[in-house]
């Protein structure tokens, strides 16, 4: 589980493997600290599992179906990624519950100054905008971001600078792609609501005609 809150810029020191699973070879410093084994770091987003590691770097296996479903197979060497470790039980809570577990990718479709800070619009699938509410949280690789606005073809972000020299956002351009990671919360909601049980597959979710009849509309 994480929060968010990039720890450090990371820089790809080597890529290894083709289309269908690779191996990473990262550069890092800070979440090298206290790293065993198994320990879990989130690249861009996405949760790995440290395989090998030295004072300079670890190495993380891609499989598959996390090259499908994120932007892990467009990396290149030399390229920076957000890295994060997974969160201490009794740290601060700095951003929202965070997964590591990628939803899909989002292109960015416009960087624009505004103010103090950097208005980003990315156009995102239907199946993840359903989960997306303005003043709402979203994961953008791996970044907890606040959702400023939500349309029929994606949704905007507005970055601080601070935010833009700490974490990967700041070389992103129109074009660029990012892994997005949807409120959990969210999911679990729709997921419970719309379950389906009983022997005959009855429906025993909640919907409007449910609510009526227990009083609530």
């Amino acid at each position: 589980m994480f929060t968010g809150i990039v720890e450090e810029l990371g820089r790809v020191a080597l890529v290894e493997g083709g289309s269908r699973s690779s191996k990473l070879v990262i550069e890092a410093r800070s979440v090298l600290e206290g790293v065993r084994l198994g320990d879990s770091i989130a690249v861009n987003g996405v949760c790995l599992t440290v395989t090998s590691y030295s004072e300079s770097c670890f190495t993380a296996d891609v499989m598959p179906e996390t090259l499908k479903h994120t932007n892990l197979g467009q990396l290149r060497r030399g390229a920076l990624v957000n890295l994060e470790r997974a969160m201490a039980l009794g740290d601060r809570f700095g951003g929202h519950l965070v997964s590591g577990h990628v939803d899909g990718t989002g292109v960015v479709a416009a960087r624009e100054p505004y103010a103090n800070a950097v208005l980003f619009r990315i156009k995102a699938a239907a199946e993840l905008r359903r989960y997306m509410v303005p003043r709402g949280s979203v994961a953008v690789d791996g970044i907890s971001l606040t959702i400023t606005e939500v349309t029929d073809e994606g949704f905007s972000i507005s970055i601080i600078p601070h935010t833009l020299a700490h974490t990967n956002l700041g070389e992103k351009q129109p074009g660029d792609t990012v892994n997005l990671e949807c409120d959990m919360i969210a999911k679990y909601v729709e997921r419970l609501l719309s379950w389906q049980r009983g022997e005959k597959g009855d429906r025993a979710g909640i919907d409007v005609d449910f609510l009526r009849q227990h009083g609530f509309a």
